[in-house]
């Protein structure tokens, strides 16, 4: 993880044809590859060159930009060659680099390199990457937004509040006569439960973000002909799922990729949840029920007799797990679509049939999904971010029963300090080679 001594190169352009293709070149040979290629080349100023092989042979008139370090992205010297984007040419370029003394970067190595000086954090170096693989404006824009640094600003403001909390309560270790009066003082217990409040609220959003990264991952449960098939359809706007008056016609889970405006939905249709003799459908409720513990919305289909009951089909789930309740078939009892509350559950009567009140579906999955006008600060996350949390969160729990049950003000030291560990790793202030080698490796090459 320390400065590169070494010069790399690669085509920063998809692959394939195209009007102009970009190598970019970065390191400490650049100054030394500019002057034994291009000649004088004023930084930061557009020149057209022409750019030939060992031979002397033309390859390409293109222009040259060099950024001298630490002015650049990566943080290093930088060439720029904007060259006709024909794969030949291309590779001719990056062939001559290599001779000049450069190697072929490998994928994601000009963000490491930006992150490893400094350029950018972690969460930044990824919203990059996140960037380039947006799918939708709302993912573009969270993805910005990450990259702007609205995430690591939220992060930087917790490990503030916890370093300071850390500082009052070792404070008090270091003047064991006072420690008992100092740890139950109000203004300690007051900062902890403010430490507490802050990180649940960034978790949330970390959470809404992932979400709208990846995309969300809605189950559709409950009993046997409660028209849970019909709703897939209704939402795909086609017939995935076979649908029939007979129980139990869905035995396994079955996936449909659905996209609403901007936000993209993997619905999950799985076999009714019933007690069954039949091996196979036996197998699909247990299949039903694994999935729904790794949704990020249980949707659970049922009617307006059944609804009280049915809400015992969403205990046990995890709390990352967001609840909705959809009233089906109100094409039967002639009542109209609506958006309630019910115990805790929002609830959405609406017709798979018909299609009344599915726009009032659609509007509770994106708002779920982070895509609402009520939602427009959101960030891309991933998932080790909503992991690293979770991990922070469980910490400065344990440190706040360590200090108000126990007045044990080292064990809740301690328990703040892996806290700010996790907190940490979000941004890379505490990472490992092995983290770095995972993240970037998922990057394209020549970013």
């Amino acid at each position: 993880m320390n400065a590169a001594t070494d010069t790399i190169v690669a085509i920063a352009t998809p692959p394939g044809s195209g009007g102009v293709g970009i190598v970019r070149i970065s390191g400490p040979r650049v100054p030394r590859i500019v002057r034994e290629w291009i000649g004088e080349l004023s930084p930061r100023f557009a020149k057209l060159i022409a750019l030939r092989d060992a031979h002397g042979e033309l390859i390409d008139r293109a222009l040259a930009l060099y950024f001298r370090a630490p002015h650049s992205f990566t943080g290093e010297h930088v060439l720029e060659l904007h060259a006709h984007g024909a794969p030949m040419v291309l590779d001719a370029l990056r062939a001559r680099a290599c001779e000049l003394g450069a190697r072929p970067a490998r994928a994601g190595e000009f963000s490491e390199r930006a992150f490893l000086n400094g350029k950018l954090d972690l969460t930044q170096a990824e919203a990059i990457a996140d960037l380039i693989a947006s799918k939708s404006r709302a993912q573009a824009r969270a993805a910005l937004r990450s990259l702007q640094g609205e995430f690591s600003s939220r992060v930087q403001s917790l490990l503030q509040a916890l370093v300071e909390l850390r500082a009052h309560i070792e404070a008090a270790i270091d003047f064991p006569e006072e420690e008992i009066d100092f740890l139950s003082a109000p203004v300690l217990c007051a900062r902890m439960d403010d430490l507490r409040a802050h990180l649940e609220a960034v978790l949330i959003q970390t959470r809404r973000g992932m979400r709208l990264t990846n995309g969300l991952h809605v189950v559709i449960a409950g009993r046997t002909n409660v028209g849970k098939s019909s709703l897939l359809n209704a939402l795909a706007a086609d017939e995935c799922a076979i649908v029939t008056d007979i129980p139990g016609t869905t035995r396994d889970v079955l996936r449909e990729e659905v996209r609403l405006d901007d936000i993209s939905l993997t619905l999950a249709d799985t076999a009714g949840l019933r007690e069954s003799s039949d091996i196979v459908e036996s197998e699909g409720v247990r299949r039903a029920r694994v999935e729904l513990q790794r949704a990020d919305v249980a949707l659970l289909v049922t009617d307006a007799a059944h609804l009280q009951n049915d809400l015992a089909l969403l205990r046990n789930l995890p709390d990352s797990v967001s609840r909705l309740a959809v009233i089906n078939k109100i094409d039967l009892d002639g009542s109209t679509p609506r958006r309630a509350m019910h115990h805790g559950v929002e609830t959405i009567a609406l017709s798979a049939k018909t299609g009344a009140g599915l726009d009032l579906l659609r509007a509770a999955l994106k708002e779920r999904a982070g895509g609402s006008d009520a939602e427009q600060g959101t960030f891309s996350a991933r998932a080790r971010h909503v992991l690293a949390l979770e991990s922070a969160q469980a910490h400065i729990e344990a440190a706040a029963q360590n200090l108000h049950e126990h007045r044990a003000g080292e064990l809740a030291a301690e328990e703040l300090r892996q806290a700010q560990k996790f907190l940490g790793e979000i941004t890379g202030e505490f990472t490992s080679e092995d983290l770095l080698g995972a993240i970037f490796s998922t990057f394209c090459i020549g970013k």
